[in-house]
């Protein structure tokens, strides 16, 4: 017998003639799952081309039940269509009655066998939420210029270096090291009830994904960066969303040395920002952020900023505050060009950084000291 539905992908579509069928392929090869449990909606939006007659002849064939919802909306964009996606999912869990388990992905991207089953491996471990990491689709990155994978290399190279740093200086015990810090909507996993509790996908014309985790975090949803879930996405140079991952495809291949990703910052940037962090946290489980506001002194947040910012209920929505309201805290991206160095220099300080952090953990923490004056500033 059939387990009841529990899981539903959601998947906006606009336009995808040429790739939908193998994006609908890669779903209906999910493994590892009992029959029954996944569902799959697609939202057919503003599509002008032979899409909704390629997903017509398709879904007839899939193993898996689908509900396709088609909608022309003169003020669409990638937030919305999103949402939308999505909601039909979490209408569709609670017309089975289950808690159950959003997943979402893109119509050009392509999802490998374990996906789902990948997912929900992280979730039953503990997260609320998982983003997955995404790798671009062999035979459509082989033909663009030769200089951006190299320089996606290097970026993933210091990506990788930076986030061992910030996982062991600022450590999220649902988010151990190993990680990554990908946040896209070509694979997003998330419990019906956190979804519901952060008010769904934001809206948002771009970066619906990045501020959907955002909120999730600030909340103090625990969110996964797991390296074992993986999609394949587009090279392709001209995309659906603007500002997507196509428009920035195309960006890098006229200006190979635009900036880099905001959070490429500088080793020592990024060791300041991790510390803080840190150091906020640490403030905030003592109970003392709000009557020792040193921190924000050293930060240059103003006192009544800083006041507010304190008296927020959740140090993931503390800690997002600061970052926003300090001007020492501004992010400031490498060019690629300064990536080699700085991949050097992490390479340098991490071997000492792990040291360091294993001796901390390693010696007892010492009884206060009668004779010294009380510490004022933490920070």
């Amino acid at each position: 017998m059939p387990s009841p539905l529990d899981t539903v992908i959601a998947v906006p579509v606009r336009n995808e003639a040429e790739r939908i069928a193998a994006c609908l392929r890669a779903i209906d090869a999910q493994a590892g799952l009992a029959p029954g449990r996944l569902g799959l909606v697609l939202f057919l939006n503003n599509c002008t081309d032979g899409t909704p007659l390629i997903v017509a002849d398709l879904i007839a064939s899939m193993s898996i039940p689908v509900r396709v919802i088609e909608k022309t909306y003169a003020g669409a964009h990638a937030g919305w269509a999103r949402r939308a996606a999505m909601d039909a999912g979490a209408a569709w869990l609670d017309e089975a009655g289950a808690a159950g388990t959003l997943l979402t992905t893109d119509a050009d991207s392509r999802v490998p066998p374990d996906w789902v089953a990948a997912n929900l491996a992280a979730l039953d471990a503990g997260a609320d939420a998982v983003a997955g990491r995404v790798e671009l689709i062999p035979e459509e990155a082989a033909l663009l210029p030769p200089s951006l994978p190299a320089r996606g290399k290097l970026e993933d190279t210091y990506d990788a270096l930076i986030t061992e740093m910030e996982a062991r200086i600022d450590p999220d015990p649902s988010d151990p090291w190993p990680c990554h810090r990908t946040t896209i909507g070509a694979s997003l996993s998330v419990r019906r009830a956190a979804y519901e509790a952060v008010g769904g996908m934001p809206e948002i014309p771009l970066g619906e994904d990045g501020a959907f985790v955002a909120a999730l975090l600030e909340r103090g949803f625990r969110v996964r960066h797991d390296r074992a879930v993986m999609v394949w996405i587009s090279a392709r140079l001209t995309g659906r969303a603007p500002g997507g991952v196509a428009d920035t495809i195309r960006s890098r291949c006229e200006e190979p040395d635009a900036l880099c990703d905001a959070r490429m910052e500088a080793v020592p940037r990024a060791l300041h920002r991790y510390a803080w962090r840190a150091r906020l946290r640490r403030l905030h489980g003592q109970g003392r952020l709000a009557h020792d506001l040193a921190w924000a002194r050293n930060l240059g947040i103003p006192e009544s900023e800083a006041r507010r910012i304190a008296a927020l209920p959740r140090v993931g929505e503390i800690v997002a505050a600061v970052d926003r309201a300090s001007p020492r805290l501004a992010y400031r991206p490498l060019m690629p060009r300064q990536l080699p160095g700085q991949i050097r220099f992490a390479r340098l300080i991490l071997p000492a950084l792990r040291l360091a952090l294993r001796l901390r953990r390693a010696t007892p923490a010492l009884p206060p000291v009668a004779t010294l004056p009380p510490a004022t500033a933490d920070a």
